[in-house]
């Protein structure tokens, strides 16, 4: 049984991360390559969201493997032969509590180091590949449109990497408008961002109040394109990129490098763990349930619908008690309630369907 939900597990869990990485990928693709970056640096990004979106499909994943199992080896009277033998729904049970302890410590590892290591990672990569003006302004013989109200044009690059017959207008300002042009020019990169170095060219101004043009030469000039680019602002350190322990031994710290509550530092910490229970309870719920109603020649849709619906309150508890923990420091334990109630759920559904059913009204009379 246990090798039947590990490869139901994997499945579902293939099939769920491949509807995301498709939706994901068509918009990251177009971002990318439009962008003039290639296409490791697409595959780079993909990879670097994968463990987020698989922390989250686990626990359905499990789930869902957990009911298709039960619900086939139901319909093939297999849990009847077994149970027959003296298999309690407790001990049934134990395959499906070890596969959810499995599922958990995998969640544990993504939430733990995975997410925390490719959120830092992705966040630095995106904060570089922004700052990468050679992939998205060398295009010789294009207009490009780096922002609102720029135009950059190259005629020619040569090996050496110098740009020949520029032209730059910013058109960014409400009441002028300018014009550089320039023989050559050098694209380099400084501390605060890449700088085009032109040499020998004009500079021409127009004011929109007075509509006079302003000409200016100049043998070298240096213009910021760190003004023109969208570059991205890496900022401070996300909540997600911290690690568990150092969330959990210096909230403060924490709280104040990212700007955010202690509730927040603590619910961040503490949900990483509440997560990985997800993974224990979702099979053990889904298994319990649809152990109840035993033997059904007409299947056992009304138990897999109660199991549909017995998740979805948990998550409705979950959802709950996470809003109310980030309400204050002290309201964290809250987030263990609802795997503890599930848990507990489990265990007295099983315990309810292991009793000995009654005889019906009247078979001792008949007898």
């Amino acid at each position: 049984m246990l090798s039947q939900l590990m490869r139901l597990f994997g499945f579902f869990s293939l099939v769920l991360v491949l509807v995301y990485w498709v939706n994901r990928a068509v918009s990251l693709f177009d971002r990318l390559i439009a962008n003039g970056h290639s296409a490791a640096v697409f595959l780079e990004f993909t990879a670097l969201t994968l463990p987020n979106v698989i922390r989250l499909v686990l626990p359905v994943s499990a789930f869902a493997a957990a009911v298709y199992v039960t619900n086939r080896l139901s319909s093939e009277s297999e849990l009847v032969a077994v149970q027959a033998t003296g298999y309690s729904p407790m001990r049934l049970a134990r395959a499906v509590a070890v596969f959810g302890v499995i599922v958990a410590v995998l969640i544990s590892v993504l939430m733990h180091v995975l997410v925390p290591v490719s959120s830092a990672q992705l966040r630095q990569r995106t904060a570089e590949i922004s700052e990468n003006a050679t992939a998205r302004l060398l295009t010789e013989g294009e207009f490009l449109h780096p922002s609102d109200g720029v135009t950059f044009y190259i005629r020619e690059i040569t090996p050496e990497g110098e740009l020949r017959d520029i032209y730059l207008s910013d058109r960014r300002g409400d009441r002028r408008a300018s014009t550089y042009t320039a023989e050559r020019a050098l694209l380099l990169r400084g501390d605060e961002g890449p700088r085009l170095v032109m040499f020998d060219g004009m500079i021409q101004s127009l004011r929109d109040e007075t509509r006079q043009l302003a000409t200016t030469t100049f043998r070298d000039f240096t213009f910021d394109l760190g003004s023109v680019l969208e570059m991205a602002d890496p900022g401070p350190r996300r909540l997600r990129e911290v690690g568990t322990l150092e969330l959990l031994t210096a909230p403060d710290a924490i709280a104040r490098e990212t700007d955010e509550d202690r509730a927040e530092v603590l619910y961040e910490a503490h949900a990483r763990f509440t997560q990985a229970v997800k993974g224990l309870v979702a099979p053990l719920l889904g298994f319990s349930i649809l152990l109840v109603g035993g033997f059904s020649r007409f299947g056992l849709w009304r138990q897999i619908l109660g199991a549909i619906f017995a998740i979805s309150v948990f998550e409705f508890l979950d959802n709950a008690a996470a809003d109310a923990a980030q309400r204050g420091p002290g309201m964290w334990p809250l987030l263990y309630l609802p795997g503890v109630v599930g848990v507990g759920a489990a265990v007295v559904i099983l315990w309810q369907a292991g009793r000995p059913r009654g005889r019906p009204r009247g078979a001792g009379a008949v007898a």
